[in-house]
């Protein structure tokens, strides 16, 4: 069953039903299971007319948005792979990205990413087409053959039916990583390995209890390109029915999460501590009344939240009856406000968390599960289960999931979801996979029990010039819990002692300091304030207060600016690109090894 049947089918079952909204000048349009699966089979007649052929790749350059999922389906409908590029991507790594995968056809979103195509052209003579799905500033003005409207190459296609006739082995998607270090890698995930990510998805024991259904509501915002978001809003909607809901933007995402108030929602770690800094921002702004009844409960927050996650999630009468008084007094108006009102799993994935972090969301009665997986193994290996959450740990294997320790402690993991290689690159490919089809995560952690406790990445380990073998994530995850605090990089490898390079949250700590009369201009301006250095001084000294002096921070710096994608400090999922920071900050590393007062 490729994603295709799964729509097909879905469409034949309950053809009026509603399986995508799409806000499209601040109205909500309703787009039903027939009307996703004519488009997607309408789509797969006019890219076969195109000259997509089975094993070909069709690339999709766009935000978030219905014809994201057309495209998808219809490429899989016609046995070819879908290439998902992000849309933040510079015109050179567009460029590179398209010649390494020799897509066929791409579907762009606009003018923006038209441009980023147009530049690589002459690198890439197997792209027929560029297909744009908005006309405004392209139509009539390029004169380029090989430019195509959405509308037009939809228009008079063939209605009939397509004969769905996929093979287990053919690739369904070729998943580009986000490339912490050097150029990224194209993971080859075949029908097979999203059939077994559906089995997990919708089957007992798998994500919800009771498993994921038409009436469960989902937002997509996280970039479709990146597996974790495919899993959720592409292979999950189709498999299960849930109703997937599209913004306007990505700056309108919590607009968007108040008005659908979804029901299942998945964050990386960064849009946790963004929304908790929100909160904090929020509360410290409010009347003095508010103010103070926010923090009374919060504070009970803190400790319904000890209670959940010393009892696996699970609520004491005791923490019950706090909690009912709390969702009177402020859960629930905090919960309205921030979209979480009705959500019944969230799940926090793709980089560590801070427990703390989770244990606040637990607290205000979110039900939160830390849960493990990369691209290589179609995002499907461990994940904390309702009832039976640990936090530190990210969970339990799943259903039809091997994990075990290898050598160095690295993690290992086994299953029918696991890639088939990366593509065009065999040397890769053998380093990533076993001969008994282990594979090899690049994660360093430990099982306790049945649970799984990520230690860190393997390249990121620090060792000290003592010897001392460091992990830094514990240390960085420890700073950003902090709403004042946005991103933490640890220093150290062969040095004496730890240092850090720490940038600051923009929004928390300008409304910090405008609430005690510290004009600032930037972003520079903010973080070289004295005031703000002893903000971010105390709480580096609560991060080191109980640790070992050798893992303890000796000094650090506040970067002047905020990391950026673009400067190729950030991947496209805003994971740290370490060497490329230390590098950009060299002059602040090394005066922090020079003057460590």
């Amino acid at each position: 069953m490729t994603i295709a049947d799964l729509v097909r089918d879905r469409a034949r079952r309950t053809p009026d039903a509603v399986a995508l909204r799409e806000k499209h000048r601040g109205i909500w349009r309703e787009i039903t299971w027939r009307q996703y699966w004519d488009t997607a089979r309408s789509l797969a007649h006019a890219l076969r007319g195109l000259g997509v052929q089975p094993g070909d790749r069709v690339a999709i350059l766009s935000e978030n948005r219905p014809e994201w999922l057309f495209a998808d389906v219809a490429t899989v409908a016609l046995r070819a792979a879908t290439v998902g590029l992000y849309p933040t991507s510079p015109a050179g790594d567009i460029g590179w990205l398209l010649a390494h995968s020799g897509a066929k056809v791409l579907i762009a979103e606009d003018q923006e990413q038209v441009d980023k195509a147009l530049t690589a052209l002459g690198d890439c003579p197997q792209l027929l087409k560029i297909v744009y799905l908005d006309p405004k500033g392209i139509r009539n003005r390029y004169g380029n053959d090989r430019l195509l409207f959405w509308g037009d190459l939809l228009a008079g296609v063939s209605q009939e039916d397509l004969r769905l006739a996929a093979e287990p082995g053919d690739l369904a998607t070729l998943v580009y990583t986000s490339g912490t270090t050097g150029r990224p890698r194209g993971a080859m995930l075949t029908v097979s390995n999203v059939d077994f990510v559906v089995g997990v998805l919708r089957g007992e024991g798998g994500l919800t209890d009771p498993p994921p259904g038409p009436r469960d509501l989902l937002l997509s915002y996280l970039p479709l390109c990146h597996v974790a978001e495919r899993v959720f809003t592409v292979w999950l909607g189709a498999a299960t029915g849930v109703v997937v809901h599209f913004g306007e933007s990505i700056a309108t995402v919590q607009a968007d999460l108040r008005e659908v108030q979804p029901t299942i929602l998945f964050g990386v770690p960064r849009i946790w501590e963004k929304m908790l800094a929100g909160v904090t921002t929020r509360i410290a702004g409010a009347s003095r009344l508010k103010r103070a009844n926010a923090r009374l409960w919060l504070r009970v927050a803190d400790g319904i939240g000890a209670t959940l996650a010393a009892n696996g999630g699970r609520h004491t009468p005791g923490s019950r009856l706090r909690y009912a008084l709390g969702w009177l007094c402020c859960y629930r108006a905090l919960r309205e406000r921030i979209g979480l009102r009705h959500v019944r799993y969230a799940a926090s994935g793709a980089a560590p968390v801070a427990p703390e972090v989770l244990r606040f969301f637990m607290g205000i009665g979110v039900p939160m599960h830390e849960v493990y997986g990369m691209t290589e193994n179609a995002a499907i290996a461990t994940a904390n289960r309702p009832g039976r959450v640990r936090l530190g740990t990210v969970g339990e294997p799943q259903p039809g999931v091997e994990v075990r320790i290898g050598d160095g402690g690295e993690i290992l993991t086994r299953h029918a979801g696991t890639f088939a290689g990366y593509y065009a690159d065999p040397d890769a490919t053998a380093a990533a996979l076993t001969a008994d089809g282990w594979l090899r995560t690049g994660d360093i952690g430990v099982l306790d029990g049945t649970y799984l406790r990520i230690t860190d990445r393997a390249k990121d380990i620090i060792i000290t010039a003592g010897g001392k073998n460091i992990a830094p994530s514990e240390l960085e995850n420890a700073l950003k819990a902090s709403p004042y605090i946005r991103e933490a990089v640890v220093v150290g490898d062969r040095r004496a002692f730890l240092t850090a390079l720490v940038g600051i949250e923009l929004e928390t700590v300008g409304d910090w300091a405008q609430r005690r009369g510290l004009a600032y201009t930037t972003y520079r301006d903010l973080s070289g304030k004295p005031e703000v250095l002893a903000l971010v001084r105390g709480i580096v000294d609560g991060v080191n207060a109980g640790r070992a002096p050798v893992e303890q921070l000796k000094t650090f710096r506040l970067l002047p600016k905020e990391l950026d994608h673009e400067t190729g400090e950030l991947t496209a999922t805003q994971k740290v690109r370490r060497a490329a920071v230390a590098e950009a900050f060299r002059a602040e590393v090394d005066e922090m090894y020079r003057s460590p007062a």
